[in-house]
């Protein structure tokens, strides 16, 4: 193995990432893993992370989307998580958090997305501290005992995987939460990977319509690609009040039965309490970060008598579900059209921008 690995650090909240060199562990643990990055996904996550909207320690190597190839296993790593065996050279992805399995929420309450001592790649860790590669904008990543790693076969591209990346796991766990009808007309709000994945999710499980609301155009004409029945530019209809009619115009007046937040922005949540009919669910998917307050009217979540969903990350298990999901829908939604832009690990800041400007569907680094 090499003495060093390069990777893109986020030194401090808001300011430019940068290229280091740290050393590398030249042994791996029984039950761990040395992968090399083939590909990492810029997720939306990684602007709020940049931003500061979550407190995380710096310096770190941000990238919880990866796929890579195993340099090194760890003589006790026999098989991936679902028994499946695993060997140098395999290519995989994993689960990007680890759950501790025994607090309060991992034991009694069953919510492991909530684990006291949960960590997550690309988000928990100090990269000073060993063994460093921890975040998949790097070279090399070390995948620590107990992670959740998944053998990808050939007929999941690379793309594929990451052009779902998190925002399919995400939509899985949190449709699962809030749970759908059978013909349920589904409104989804935000165009971006999220809003595309739950998009794709709610028509899979049983979704008569989705009505999707974003922009720009041309992630528009992506959820049109993946069976939107109707797009609502945001470019055009730019104010609450007229998306608002809009909805009610498609519905028989009524409104969406499910909507589903996936924007990340406070100010669309009043905005989709208003598409709800009376007695619909409401999924607030999009906020893993803190954005800032709004305020709502409580009255309008009784008198509709509305339910209040939310859901945060996502488990091992989601991750098997997914995998199975490209594997057998991947025809009719072509997550590998949702990558757009590629940058080298010395540009992922500019391909922080260029997310965070809406300029790409999704921005991968390819190291």
């Amino acid at each position: 193995m090499p003495a060093t690995f390069k990777a893109a650090v986020l030194s401090e909240f808001k300011t430019p990432i940068v290229l280091r060199e740290f050393p590398l562990m030249q042994s791996t643990d029984p039950g761990g893993a040395l992968v090399r990055v083939q590909m990492a996904g810029v997720c939306g996550t990684d602007v709020h992370l940049w931003k500061g909207q979550l407190p995380i320690p710096r310096p770190n190597i941000l990238g919880h989307e990866t796929v890579g190839f195993i340099e090194e296993c760890g003589e006790a790593l026999k098989q991936d998580w679902r028994g499946i065996p695993l060997q140098k050279g395999d290519r995989v992805t994993w689960s990007s958090s680890l759950a501790c399995g025994h607090c309060f929420y991992c034991k009694e309450k069953r919510q492991p997305t909530r684990c006291l001592n949960r960590k997550a790649y690309g988000i928990s860790y100090n990269c000073d501290e060993p063994p460093h590669c921890n975040g998949g904008y790097a070279e090399l990543i070390y995948l620590r005992p107990g992670s959740a790693i998944f053998k990808l076969d050939d007929q999941l591209t690379t793309e594929r995987v990451i052009g779902a990346g998190c925002a399919l796991v995400t939509a899985i766990h949190g449709v699962e939460r809030m749970g759908l009808n059978w013909g349920d007309v589904v409104v989804v709000q935000g165009a971006g990977p999220v809003g595309l994945a739950a998009l794709a999710v709610a028509l899979d499980h049983g979704a008569s319509r989705v009505i999707m609301i974003g922009g720009p155009e041309e992630r528009l004409k992506t959820a049109r690609r993946f069976g939107a029945s109707e797009c609502l530019n945001i470019e055009q209809l730019k104010s609450g009040v007229q998306r608002i009619q809009r909805v009610r115009e498609l519905t028989r007046g009524y409104g969406a039965d499910a909507v589903i937040e996936c924007v990340g922005s406070p100010e669309v949540v009043p905005e989709a309490i208003e598409i709800c009919r009376d007695g619909a669910k409401f999924l607030v998917l999009g906020h893993y970060g803190d954005a800032g307050e709004v305020s709502i009217n409580p009255h309008h979540i009784t008198r509709k008598q509305l339910q209040l969903h939310g859901s945060w990350g996502s488990e091992h298990r989601h991750m098997s579900q997914a995998l199975e999901f490209l594997r057998n829908q991947g025809e009719r939604f072509p997550f590998e059209e949702l990558v757009t832009h590629r940058f080298p690990l010395n540009r992922v800041m500019e391909a922080i921008e260029t997310t965070q400007r809406w300029q790409s569907t999704k921005s991968v680094v390819v190291p």
